[in-house]
């Protein structure tokens, strides 16, 4: 089951707008730290500051309960931003954003791999932030449906934002769950990689089709028998991914 800090209708009004969410961010820089928190609670939003992988963590306290968001550097004295995205995925869902200086490829799709919702290259102004961190945060408020939906061996409930596989619950992040709803509401039909990362990130830069691949090569990694030999979530090459119809 998706958690979180808080539920989507607890950190936003009717409307979506007035986002009121509790932040963790991690940074070493403390004047960047300090720069950082203070434009974003000018945003509307809470924001608890750690310095180190290991204080995020100990901030978390193992299920991110508390915390709806962490907003964290990769390059952290001793733990890494990536390893603590790893830790942080064993035992929490709460959505996690990646900053870096650096703007490799190879190091988003580690991050993106590891668990991470989004990356985010420095230098970069906190509005910009804001609008991903509200993206993230739309995608976790629960999507009102009539009843569970059955596709293969997985039974999916978006009202509980729950999925069973064989008997035994599934725990997807926010992410993975917004994009197997997405394609729970198109059954059959090709979906672009454009197309995703406009209706489930709410952007569509370039080069950020690796965000999709990423997903969706975790989300398979949870809901297929054999990852490496899809049933459910197919491959339209040269197009984009398709769910088989229940």
């Amino acid at each position: 089951m998706v958690t979180s800090g808080r539920s989507g209708r607890e950190c936003f009004a009717g409307s979506g707008e007035g986002v009121v969410s509790r932040l963790l961010l991690v940074e070493d820089d403390i004047a960047l730290s300090e720069a950082l928190s203070l434009a974003l609670k000018g945003l509307g939003h809470e924001v608890t500051a750690a310095g180190t992988g290991e204080a995020a963590l100990a901030a978390l306290g193992g299920d991110g309960a508390g915390i709806d968001l962490v907003l964290m550097d990769v390059m952290l004295p001793g733990i890494d931003g990536f390893e603590v995205c790893r830790r942080i995925r064993a035992g929490s869902t709460v959505p996690v954003i990646l900053l870096t200086a650096r703007g490799d490829p190879v190091d988003m799709v580690v991050g993106l791999e590891g668990g991470a919702d989004d990356y985010v290259v420095k230098p970069v102004e906190p509005r910009v932030i804001d609008a991903r961190i509200k993206a993230i945060l739309r995608r976790t408020a629960a999507t009102s449906r009539d009843s569970a939906v059955r596709i293969g061996h997985l039974s999916v409930d978006p009202d509980a934002m729950t999925v069973i596989a064989d008997g035994e619950e599934l725990h997807l992040t926010a992410t993975e769950m917004r994009l197997l709803l997405e394609f729970l509401d198109h059954p059959g039909y090709v979906l672009t990689r454009q197309v995703l990362l406009k209706r489930v990130w709410g952007y569509g830069h370039v080069g950020d089709s690796r965000l999709v691949d990423a997903a969706v090569a975790r989300l398979r990694a949870k809901i297929e028998r054999d990852p490496a030999n899809p049933s459910l979530l197919l491959t339209v090459r040269g197009l984009g991914y398709r769910l088989v119809k229940p």
